[in-house]
């Protein structure tokens, strides 16, 4: 369910831009299985955050694999757990697909090639051994699976039952019995590791279009990542250097800029959601997103605590968001506008007393009205030390 909020985040982002400029929408269900760009980067194994392929495991399987079809991710998938990685599946499959002449294919009988040619020989999905079953026996579906369900449960008397009933119907068909005998054998010590394909597949698409949306749009899915990673900094850590080493920039929190989440500014830019802030939930993050569509932009840190303080966003949020630098337009630097806050939240506090009150001020204006453009006194700067600790403490990151 991640992986699919994530794609949909990113190709909203992707087809705002794209009607705006005039051109066609991304249709992720229909996206071409050969893209260039998507296997490059599979090959090359900057898969950070795509599905089901960012693990260390699975980049050292990928470097050795090479992927250049959808096949191979659906095989990647089915190969990556401790049955094929243990039994010496992995390594047949990658020496046959790179044409290694110690390890020539073999489709164990003329028959079978169709069954096993996208695998290289390699029995690797329990649809393979219905197939084989069928297509050598003459087994219906119905009875394949029976036999497939059978093999996973290795109960000897059963297996045995089963061996003579399939080398029987496969004689009969014109296989040699001692060939038949051996297929249902490699069979029957494959089906333990045998994984389902369709669900291979299933997972073989998000994963390719994941892969698709960082190798083609990679502002926008970086973006729709750290969104669903607001509530976890280590993640965010791990994203913000995989942001740098595609070339995007991490634009800091601005309270003027950013919505509740991680937007894309253009093709190498995000700006950091308030969301991700530490002390700032989502209710005030939008909060202070709607005062600024409604009234415009924050003229200061008194108008900026005039609109959005009280009981919607208190001392502290607002502490975390200057520590954040996302008040950084509001005033002269950091330790200004944190020793004028107390002040800024005090009058305030005053302006709502008096909304509430129903009063006026001297000159007969209502007390609602936004506050005027108001000086912080300057104090002395923080260190980057100092900043880059304050910065840790409201965000978890530098």
């Amino acid at each position: 369910l991640r992986t699919l909020t994530i794609i949909d985040r990113a190709v909203r982002v992707i087809n705002a831009a794209r009607i705006a400029a005039g051109a066609t929408p991304v249709d992720i269900r229909q996206l071409p299985l050969d893209d260039p760009a998507t296997f490059a980067l599979l090959q090359a194994c900057k898969t950070t955050a795509v599905f089901q392929l960012e693990s260390s495991g699975m980049r050292d399987l990928m470097r050795r694999l090479q992927p250049d079809s959808f096949g191979d991710i659906v095989a990647l998938v089915a190969l990556f757990r401790p049955g094929p990685l243990q039994s010496g599946m992995v390594d047949d499959f990658i020496n046959r697909k790179h044409a290694d002449a110690s390890q020539p294919i073999d489709y164990l009988h003329p028959d079978l090639e169709p069954v096993l040619r996208e695998t290289y020989g390699v029995i690797l999905y329990q649809e393979q051994v219905m197939q084989i079953a069928q297509r050598l026996a003459g087994y219906s579906l119905g009875e394949a699976d029976l036999l497939r369900r059978a093999m996973g449960k290795k109960k000897p008397e059963e297996m045995a039952k089963q061996r003579a009933g399939f080398t029987d119907r496969a004689a009969e068909r014109g296989t040699e019995r001692a060939r038949a005998t051996w297929i249902f054998d490699l069979m029957e010590k494959f089906a333990g590791y045998g994984f389902n394909k369709s669900h291979s597949a299933a997972y073989a698409l998000l994963a390719y279009q994941t892969a698709w949306l960082k190798a083609n749009h990679p502002a926008a899915f970086m973006a729709a990542v750290m969104t669903t990673e607001m509530d976890n900094t280590d993640t965010l850590v791990v994203q913000k250097r995989e942001c740098a080493a595609l070339a995007i920039e991490l634009l800091p929190p601005d309270v003027n800029v950013s919505m509740h989440a991680f937007t894309v500014e253009d093709d190498n830019r995000i700006r950091y959601g308030l969301g991700a802030i530490k002390g700032v939930g989502q209710g005030a993050a939008e909060h202070i997103v709607a005062q600024r569509n409604e009234s415009g932009t924050y003229r200061s840190l008194q108008d900026f605590c005039r609109r959005v303080g009280g009981q919607r966003l208190g001392r502290r949020p607002v502490e975390a968001l200057i520590k954040a630098g996302a008040l950084d337009a509001l005033g002269p630097n950091r330790p200004s506008l944190l020793a004028e806050l107390p002040r800024a939240m005090d009058a305030a506090d005053q302006a709502a007393a008096a909304d509430r009150a129903g009063q006026e001020d001297m000159f007969g204006a209502p007390a609602s009205q936004p506050a005027a453009a108001h000086s912080v006194p300057e104090l002395a700067d923080w260190g980057l030390g100092r900043k880059l600790q304050a910065e840790r403490e409201s965000l978890g990151l530098y």
